[in-house]
């Protein structure tokens, strides 16, 4: 499996994949929907799926010596990886808000989502939705990107709508905290934001092993 791993990360994928991880760092953003950070790290995973499509990457490594599943296992891990460097970036930048910048007039006058333990979460049910809609949806056909896509940038949009306007719910102010201010509720949707990551991933990752399994390339 190792060797598949890095087969997708030197052969595989488009360099945007690896330069897009540093949209994670718009968490620093003020008064800009940081979520739009994951959703542009997932933009550069398109792009890098379309790079792989136009190469025949598909057809070249079910002709290796493994299994359709270790296939897309491959995709997933790399996918995942992606996505857990971009994650990192926007941690060290929440964590930076969230102590050095804490008492920042720019960031304190923000009618926008604060950078905290929430909007990681949200950027998890982000990227647990490309996991399962598009990541899942491209493996029906192990072809076709355009409509999985889509139908992605669509449930993501509404997901980061959502966010963004929950702190403006009245008795939700608290989704918005200021660095470690109500901090056990923080960590509760941080968790919640994993779970819902994990739960989509793997569910996408098992129902892409069986189209996989029936397509005939």
């Amino acid at each position: 499996m190792r060797d598949i791993l890095r087969k997708e990360m030197k052969l595989s994928t488009s360099p945007l994949s690896y330069l897009f991880i540093l949209f994670g760092f718009m968490f620093f953003l003020p008064g800009y929907p940081v979520l739009c950070g994951a959703f542009f790290t997932t933009l550069g995973l398109f792009q890098g799926f379309q790079y792989a499509r136009e190469a025949n990457d598909i057809v070249f490594s079910a002709l290796l010596p493994i299994s359709k599943r270790d296939v897309v296992k491959g995709k997933y891990l790399f996918t995942c990886l992606i996505e857990a460097c971009s994650l990192l970036l926007m941690l060290a930048s929440a964590l930076i808000r969230m102590t050095v910048l804490a008492d920042s007039v720019v960031y304190r006058t923000n009618a926008m989502m604060n950078a905290n333990l929430f909007a990681l979460g949200g950027a998890l049910l982000v990227f647990g939705l490309f996991n399962v809609i598009f990541l899942g949806g491209f493996f029906k056909t192990a072809y076709k990107l355009g409509k999985p896509f889509v139908i992605y940038c669509i449930a993501a949009f509404l997901a980061i709508f959502a966010l963004e306007a929950l702190h403006h719910v009245p008795g939700l102010v608290a989704v918005n905290a200021f660095g470690f201010e109500h901090f056990g509720l923080q960590l509760v949707l941080l968790l919640a934001g994993l779970a819902a990551f994990v739960i989509l991933t793997l569910l996408s990752y098992r129902c892409a092993c069986r189209r996989f399994e029936r397509i005939d390339l």
